[in-house]
């Protein structure tokens, strides 16, 4: 019973649900329809195999190899790129929370600001006008984590990976910071990297948050699971095509 249990459950809950409904009236639509009962089982099946553990992981690799944590990080300024922010929901110091990939990347630089004592510019504005910008929440749970407020440096404009790269320059200019470290998620450190290379900017990568790690399969990995990893990895790819679409040109 447990294990049938374990076995029925995905299947009754997204996304696991609609892929058997998928991949089951694409059976009955066979009779009538031969190319909706193939196009309904290929859409099932297709979101079947982007939610299981090994096809997600998979694509995070992709993203996450040849990535290592520098031994002895040293540099004279940390650089924080926001991951996003649950702007609408009350703390216990103020309105907004840092999502879950931002407050890991957070903890890695108020644990490096300890250790280097070096200024820190938070990154993230606001993506669209009826949202709140990143980077003053990102400050504030920094301070309460033990940063001093006065070694935050706050940029609130702007919008993607691009941006961050294009106002952190700025900021590093005019402060004459030389040797920055880079602290991201470890899937959107490639990414990262091309960004701030656009404006020949080098910075010395410190990625967080992996999502991988070498690790064993059963069978209760390749049913219907959390499609969120493949998306956040799709996002990336995706961003990766745009940089170079946009430096070609």
């Amino acid at each position: 019973m447990f294990a049938f249990k374990k076995f029925i459950t995905p299947f009754l809950l997204p996304p696991g649900i609609f892929i058997a409904i998928l991949i089951f009236s694409g059976l009955l639509f066979l009779r009538k329809s031969r190319k909706a009962g193939i196009l309904n089982i290929l859409i099932g099946i297709s979101l079947w195999g982007l939610s299981v553990g090994p096809v997600s992981d998979a694509l995070m690799k992709g993203l996450e190899n040849n990535l290592t944590l520098p031994a002895d990080p040293r540099g004279d300024v940390l650089i924080l790129l926001g991951g996003g922010v649950y702007d609408g929901v009350r703390d216990l110091t103020g309105v907004g929370a840092p999502s879950e990939d931002t407050l890991a990347r957070i903890v890695t630089v108020a644990r490096l600001q300890k250790r280097l004592q070096v200024p820190v510019i938070v990154s993230g504005g606001a993506v669209f006008s009826w949202r709140k910008a990143e980077a003053p929440v990102d400050k504030r749970f920094l301070m309460d984590l033990g940063v001093p407020g006065g070694k935050i440096l706050v940029e609130d404009r702007s919008r993607d990976t691009l941006e961050n790269a294009r106002y952190v320059k700025e900021i590093c200019e005019k402060h004459h910071f030389k040797h920055p470290l880079l602290i991201t998620s470890a899937y959107h450190m490639k990414r990262a990297l091309v960004s701030f290379r656009e404006f020949n900017m080098e910075t010395t990568p410190v990625p967080c948050n992996f999502k991988t790690w070498d690790r064993k399969y059963g069978w209760a990995d390749y049913l219907p699971g959390d499609l969120r990893i493949s998306m956040v990895a799709c996002r990336e790819y995706v961003g990766l095509l745009y940089l170079k679409a946009v430096s070609t040109f």
